[in-house]
């Protein structure tokens, strides 16, 4: 174990999740690790920050009945101080394209870990499924091979090599493990945007239609998207910084000037 390496290991499985018990003991190899994750399933909770939080201590490590992001600020605050990495996942099911990178609650400890000036690494497992919900599948601890090898390898090494020099976290995305390592893509996330809703009476039913369209030979994202490095059986590492960038222009900045002329200003209307 090394004596300089600290990880804070968290997830929004839950903290009695198959694949942060992974990650914890692949990651105990090469640092010390602190575990700080949700109490219970926190999936899909974005960045949601609670007021106050109660943490129970588990055999893993600590338990905060909150978020995610809950998580990494109390790591940070007190139960984790100065961790050299952050480390959230591995999540049962993928987060691909732009559109989840604010819902993910894997991925928002990695952001949350960002404004802190701390690298992180997010990792999720596509995990395909037919009409079985993805919280009714059980995998073993085996399914997660390849994510804990390709995250403790970019814990042992992306430091040093100078990777989060040009980004502020990872996105992570592998297959199932499936015998020898896959390969590795450096990929952009997917822009594709298929969400739907179906009312039945007084209930509206959302439903992600892009999970429709993970077959390999027909999946229609482009080359270099994580969304198809995944399906093709391909590892998808995406460098991505926070907080995110504003874009000026001078279209935007005239419209301003004319704000006061249009409404008037405080002078004129009195």
């Amino acid at each position: 174990m090394s004596d300089s390496l600290e990880i804070l290991l968290t997830n929004d499985d839950g903290i009695d999740s198959t694949g942060i018990q992974a990650l914890h003991d692949a990651l105990g190899a090469i640092a010390d690790v602190t575990v700080v994750a949700p109490a219970t399933d926190q999936s899909a909770c974005g960045r949601s920050i609670s007021h106050e939080v109660d943490v129970d201590e588990r055999e893993l490590g600590y338990a905060v009945h909150g978020t995610p992001a809950d998580c990494v600020v109390a790591g940070m605050a007190d139960l984790c101080p100065d961790p050299d990495l952050v480390v959230a996942g591995c999540n049962k099911g993928a987060n691909l394209g732009e559109y989840v990178l604010g819902r993910s609650g894997t991925i928002s400890a990695a952001v949350e870990a960002a404004f802190f000036d701390v690298p992180a690494i997010a990792t999720s497992m596509y995990v395909p499924i037919d009409d079985t919900p993805l919280g009714e599948v059980d995998l073993e601890p085996d399914a997660y091979a390849e994510a804990t090898r390709i995250t403790t390898y970019l814990a042992e090494h992306a430091l040093e090599a100078g990777v989060f020099d040009h980004a502020a976290y990872l996105n992570v995305n592998v297959p199932v493990a499936d015998g020898d390592p896959a390969a590795v893509e450096i990929t952009d996330p997917s822009k594709r945007y298929e969400m739907d809703a179906d009312r039945d009476g007084g209930r509206i039913h959302m439903k992600d239609r892009i999970w429709e369209s993970m077959d390999p030979e027909t999946i229609p994202d482009p080359e270099g998207t994580d969304r198809r490095a995944v399906a093709e059986g391909r590892i998808s590492i995406s460098p991505l910084t926070a907080p995110h960038s504003t874009n000026h222009h001078d279209v935007l900045s005239a419209l301003a000037e004319t704000y006061h002329e249009s409404v008037g200003s405080p002078a004129r209307r009195q």
